[in-house]
């Protein structure tokens, strides 16, 4: 005689893995997730709102239904752009000098030429940050891309990158000042400011002190959640204060520097209304 024995149900399907962040980008905060995680996670109905979206490690580890994700870089915006659209590499990409800088040259002529938001464009975005030095992203006053080649054992590079099509698909991109960016009274903000440090030359603008303190007066008039990050130096930890924030303290690795320098740094977090 068969007997049927009850067949316990499947476990619920595990989200798949969020690809990885696209590009090496210069101060970013993958290593901060775990820390952001149980502040975001109670608010994961929201949208989550970067002004300074940098690389995209923190959205990538949160993964947000809904996000508006802001960079005052166009470059950076066109590549993110162009990757909803499920780009693909064509251009010629090996670990070489003399193709860097003739790729650099040419990405530098289509920004005088007014094509930076072109595909041609993001494609040799990509292809400077893999291939530079350090990791920067920085820009001299005529807005052109002046970083070195860099010193690598290998380069993985990738061409397809049709994965993120279906991930960026309810997340918004915009280029501009922060205080352009068009809250939500109930979005959940994540600021990741360029350090108060020495170098800030991240676009052409720069980042200065002003610039610092404008964002958080911007943050601290916000009525939703607000997580602001940055490097704890003395005058930063007492404007956070001043204004109200919560105050964290982490131990953080040095992503980035001018000079090379990768001692560790301890970051501030500045929190409000969690």
């Amino acid at each position: 005689m068969f007997v049927s024995t009850p067949v316990p149900a499947p476990p619920e399907a595990a989200k798949p893995r969020p690809p990885r962040p696209p590009l090496k980008w210069a101060g970013g905060k993958r290593w901060l997730v775990p820390h952001l995680k149980p502040l975001w996670l109670p608010h994961r109905h929201r949208r989550l709102v970067e002004p300074f979206c940098g690389g995209l490690a923190v959205t990538l580890g949160l993964m947000p239904e809904r996000a508006l994700l802001n960079d005052i870089n166009p470059h950076l915006i066109n590549f993110f752009s162009w990757l909803r659209r499920g780009l693909r590499i064509t251009i010629p990409m090996a670990y070489d000098a003399e193709l860097y800088y003739r790729h650099r040259r040419r990405f530098n002529e289509l920004i005088r030429a007014g094509g930076s938001d072109s595909e041609e464009a993001a494609q040799l975005f990509y292809y400077l940050n893999r291939t530079c030095y350090n990791g920067l992203c920085r820009f001299n006053r005529r807005g052109e891309f002046n970083v070195p080649f860099g010193r690598y054992r290998r380069i993985n590079y990738q061409q397809d990158f049709s994965e993120y099509a279906a991930v960026f698909k309810n997340w918004e991109f915009t280029c501009g000042d922060f205080q352009q960016v068009p809250l939500k009274p109930d979005d959940f903000v994540y600021a990741d400011p360029p350090y108060d440090a020495e170098f800030r030359q991240y676009s052409k603008e720069g980042f200065s002190w002003e610039d610092q303190v404008r964002l958080t007066y911007w943050l601290a008039r916000h009525p939703g959640p607000v997580v602001l990050s940055n490097q704890a130096t003395d005058r930063i930890v007492r404007l956070y204060a001043d204004l109200g924030f919560e105050l964290k303290f982490v131990g953080g690795p040095r992503l980035i520097s001018c000079t090379g320098d990768r001692r560790p740094v301890r970051e501030v977090l500045a929190l409000k209304n969690l």
